[in-house]
This record gives C-alpha cells, sequence and structure tokens, in this order.
C-alpha cells in the first residue's frame, strides 16, 4: 500500500485555505497511486486555536470542513487532525482527534490521550483525554495505530532540573501494540526549538526499539504568532533508521509503500553543532517573519536601524523574509550617537537594497529637556533621559508605522530582555520581537553565518562595542557583566531553572549572580508588555514561561 505523507503549513481559523489544501494534496497522493495521505495535528483548523476552541461555531465550521474534505476521499483514505466533540456526559467539552476519513465520510474517530500542560502547552485547557477502548485502523489489510503527538512521547527526556524526567503513568502504545499493528501513525503538531529534531529522532528510536513497529511521523510546519513549526516529517523503519525526512521549514510531500520497514536507510540526523544549530535559527526566524506578516495579510516592515548589532541581524533577517522594497527603516541618531554607527546603518541599508530615512532625535530631545527643565529642576540627568531618547524614537518608528502601514520589527535580544535593558514604549516597541529569544552571545554568532558567504552586515557592527548610544561613551558593559558571562547565567536559570547557589557553584562570581536573577525577577512586568517573541529555545519568554509580577520571591 502506498501512504502519502503531507507536510502544510496552516493558518488558524482559514478553513478555507487549509481545506483547499488538505484536498489538493489528497488529490495529489490519488494520482500517484497512494492508498492514505496523513495530515498533522488539527490540521484543519490549524495549531494551535487557543479560545477559539471555546467557540461553539469555531468547532462547528472545523467538524464541517472535515465532512467537506471526506468528500474527496473516494478511492481514497486520510488521517486528518481535527477538534471532536466529547460525546460523554462528564469531563471538557472536547477532544483532540484523528479522523479517518474514506468513501466519502468521516470513517472513524481516535482521540488523543496524552494531553501536554507544560511550556507553551495548555491542552488539558480544551481536551478530555482518550478514555475508550483502544483500538486499530485497517486499510486495505495493513493495521495503523494511530496516535496524536505527545501519545509517543510518554518517556520524554527532560531538559529542567527541576523534573521527575517521566510525566506520565502509562503509554498509549503499551495497549496499541498489543493489538499487534503493522506500524504506528503520529500526526504531530511540534513546535521548533533548535534542539528538537534530536529529541524527537530519540523518542522515536525508543518507540521503534519498545514495540518493534516502523513509524510514520507527520508534523506541521510555518509560523503561528510566536510558535515555529519546522515539519521535518519523517519515516523509521524496524531498526530505528530514518527512510524518509521531509524538509525542515517548507511545506513537503512524499509517497511511500507499507513495505517500507525493509527499505534502505536514505537519511540521518546529523549531531547537532554550534553550525547547525544557528542554520536552525537562522531559518526558523526567517519563516516566522514571513509567515506573521503574510498570515495577517500584511506585506511591509519598518525597524530602527541604529548601526548597532541587533537591528542589523533584525533587518538582514527581514530582507530574506521579505521583499526589500516592503522595508523601509529610520535612522535616528542622537548627539551622542557615533558617525560610525550611522555610516554602518547606511551601509547595511545599501547593502540589502533597502529604503531609508535619517531622522535625527536632538531637536525632539531639547524640546523634551526644556518643557521639563522646571519639573526636574535640581535634579542631574540620569536614565530618565536616555528612556526619553528610546521613547522618542519608539514614537518615530510608530508614527511611520501608521502612516505607511508598515508593522514595527522589535530588535531588542533575550539577554536584554531578561535583565530588563531596555525602555518600555521605546525600543521595547513593535509588532513582533524577532530576537527576544536570541541571547546576545548568539545575535553576533547569528551575524556571522549570514555573513558566511558575503559581508551582509558591516564588519564593524559585528567588532565595535555593544552600546545603547543614550549618553557620553555609553557601553552595555557599563550596566552589565559581559555578555560572555551574562548569558550562561541567564541560560542555567532561565532555560535549566538552576537556583542562584547551584549557579554559583559552577563557578559563577556569587554577587553576580544573585544581581542578575534578581533583575530577571524584577523586570518581568516590562516582558509582560512585550510583543509576541518567535520561540527559538526550549524556554521562551512569553506564553511558555508564566511567572508573577508582584511577589516577594527571590
Amino acid at each position: 500500500m502506498k501512504i502519502a505523507l503531507a507536510q502544510l503549513n496552516y493558518t488558524i481559523g482559514h478553513f478555507e485555505q487549509n481545506v483547499e489544501k488538505i484536498v489538493s494534496s489528497i488529490n495529489r497522493a490519488k494520482q500517484q497511486g497512494a492508498r492514505l495521505v496523513i495530515f498533522s495535528e488539527l490540521s484543519i483548523c490549524g495549531y494551535p486555536p487557543h479560545d477559539l476552541l471555546t467557540h461553539k461555531h469555531f468547532v462547528d465550521k472545523s467538524i464541517q470542513a472535515i465532512k467537506d474534505v471526506a468528500k474527496s476521499c473516494v478511492d481514497i483514505y486520510a488521517i486528518v487532525g481535527g477538534p471532536s466533540y466529547n460525546e460523554a456526559p462528564t469531563g471538557k467539552l472536547l477532544h483532540n482527534s484523528a479522523y479517518l476519513l474514506g468513501e466519502g465520510k468521516v470513517l472513524d474517530v481516535f482521540h488523543k490521550t496524552l494531553l501536554p500542560d507544560y511550556d507553551i502547552f495548555d491542552e488539558y485547557r480544551y481536551f478530555e483525554p482518550n478514555t475508550e477502548k483502544y483500538r486499530l485502523a485497517e486499510i486495505d489489510g495493513v493495521k495503523l495505530a494511530i496516535t496524536i503527538c505527545e501519545d509517543i512521547w510518554d518517556d520524554q527526556p527532560t531538559s529542567s532540573a527541576f523534573d521527575r524526567g517521566q510525566l506520565y503513568r502509562d503509554a498509549p502504545m503499551n495497549h496499541l501494540s498489543k493489538l499487534n499493528p503493522d506500524l504506528i501513525v503520529n500526526i504531530s503538531a511540534s513546535p521548533f526549538s533548535y534542539n528538537v529534531e534530536e529529541r524527537r529522532f530519540e523518542v522515536f528510536k525508543n518507540n521503534v526499539a519498545r514495540y518493534s513497529k516502523p513509524v510514520i511521523y507527520v508534523n506541521q510546519v510555518g509560523g503561528n504568532t510566536d510558535l515555529l513549526f519546522d515539519g521535518g516529517s519523517m519515516v523509521l523503519n524496524e531498526q530505528g533508521k530514518i527512510l524518509h525526512k521531509l524538509k525542515s521549514f517548507y511545506e513537503d510531500f512524499t509517497i511511500i509503500d507499507s513495505t517500507f520497514a525493509k527499505g534502505k536507510t536514505v537519511e540521518s540526523i546529523n549531531p547537532l553543532n554550534d553550525d547547525r544549530r544557528l542554520e536552525r535559527i537562522h531559518d526558523a526566524l526567517v519563516m516566522g517573519i514571513s509567515d506573521f506578516f503574510r498570515k495577517l495579510g500584511f506585506s511591509k516592515a519598518t525597524l530602527g536601524l541604529s548601526g548597532g548589532i541587533d537591528s542589523a541581524v533584525v533587518l538582514a533577517l527581514a530582507a530574506k523574509a521579505l521583499p526589500a522594497e516592503n522595508l523601509r527603516v529610520l535612522l535616528m541618531p542622537s548627539q551622542y550617537s557615533s558617525q560610525h554607527s550611522v555610516d554602518d546603518a547606511v551601509q547595511l541599508a545599501k547593502k540589502l537594497n533597502v529604503k531609508y530615512d535619517i531622522v535625527p532625535i536632538q531637536n525632539i530631545f531639547d524640546t523634551f529637556r526644556n518643557q521639563l527643565r522646571d519639573v526636574f529642576e535640581g535634579k542631574p540627568e540620569d536614565i530618565t533621559e536616555e528612556n526619553i531618547q528610546a521613547r522618542i524614537r519608539g514614537t518615530l518608528l510608530m508614527a511611520l508605522s501608521n502612516k505607511f502601514g508598515h508593522l514595527l520589527l522589535n530588535t531588542s535580544n533575550k539577554s536584554e530582555a531578561a535583565v530588563g535593558y531596555g525602555t518600555l514604549y521605546g525600543d521595547m516597541c513593535g509588532a513582533l520581537s524577532v530576537l527576544g529569544d536570541v541571547y546576545k552571545t548568539d545575535v553576533y554568532r547569528l551575524a556571522n553565518f549570514i555573513n558566511r558567504d558575503d559581508e551582509i552586515i558591516p564588519i564593524n557592527t559585528i567588532t565595535k562595542p555593544p552600546s545603547a548610544e543614550l549618553r557620553p561613551d555609553q557601553k552595555d558593559s557599563d550596566s552589565l557583566p559581559p555578555y560572555d558571562i551574562l548569558d550562561p547565567i541567564l541560560f542555567a536559570y532561565i532555560e535549566q531553572g538552576l537556583s542562584a547557589e547551584e549557579i554559583i557553584r559552577k563557578g559563577y562570581e556569587s554577587n553576580t549572580v544573585k544581581r542578575i536573577i534578581r533583575l530577571v525577577n524584577l523586570n518581568e512586568y516590562k516582558r509582560y508588555q512585550s510583543p509576541p517573541i518567535l520561540r527559538v529555545s526550549s524556554k521562551a519568554f512569553g506564553y511558555g514561561r508564566k511567572m508573577p509580577l508582584v511577589t516577594k520571591w527571590s
């Protein structure tokens, strides 16, 4: 039996487009002689729909869309993800389900058992876990164990220092394997992080080893606001070797034969190194920017181009995600801006063929100071005046955004966001934070990656000491430890969940660690008001990291 894997980029709630994509893939599979085509988790409505699932008309529209797709399933079968109603008198109203379609109708519905509620996941909010008797699907004599994403992640590894290491008491495949399936089908909406590919492969290999069954894994691809999905759908044989692997970050389609278990290994996953990590982050961010604009119906972007490393990297990424003619940037030098920063910014804009305007802010800043002179009488200049400059720039950028319809890209990085090194309603403005999950040391590495074949970002931008240039001779190191010290401490605290004492035992200076952790905790209120952040790590600020704003915990 020929089986098609359809890795598609869905738009949440765009049922007409999603149905069109799915039906097109079904027809393509049928033309190529496939008997079954497999789509990803909640493919009919897009993942994650969040509280749209609390609206009856959204769920009804999802189910009707499934029925519309089923009409195309004549002489072919399909597995499509979507919500379904829980028929039991108690429990959550919905299931997260896999619909088996064929003969022009819905033939069966299989429900997800393991519902994740950690990090960015909140499925128990909406769905009831499967409590039905486990059963297989059978097509042309081939028996399928249909699982949904987390259902085969029951023994997943964890990167947290405070975790049991095994989240679930039972595994659906323990029951399904007793029914002797020919293969495991897993439809998924597995979000991207730079190390997730290796983790997935280990999960799939473990399942193959435990149950001696090949695995077909179909993931969705594309950006849905902050969550990025890399695709990477794959087929593993009974030896846990990859036979087929679909592209990462792109829609893809392939057809396999159900006798693939004896096939030749054609793909493998190479060990993660820094080059591969940076390439994944780069490609994910480009996809995230592109899909954010396309799915919202916008095409034009702006940002403040300072001559610094962060704005340079964001512009280079945006120029790949959007046509250069759809970008327009502002250079907003103050009396504290160095000429080489302005020159670097101009050089980059010209290199990328991006339209730029230079709007000096000194006169505007002087007006603010004059208006506030009596109010501030007797007070020395301090961070207040620095923040005023940042807010002037934010206002100018939002003015350009409003006047010309350009969405503003935020350029703050994760290191700055972590310790509050940013100004609310100033440099923290924006519709989308591109680098908010990228530490400063990785921003430099990304710049070098972008320059790997040609000098896109001026070398001077990469080599000069980082500075906000809001006061004379200012450098980031005036306020923060060097980034090669700061970032590992932040990673240990945020991603790994280590305490101050545990981080200090790694060899970091005690007062520095305690000060950094205090800054992270103190500035939660700023991050609460930040734009959505493109998630590329295992622990991004935002939806996947929920902390109280008001707390005495240190």
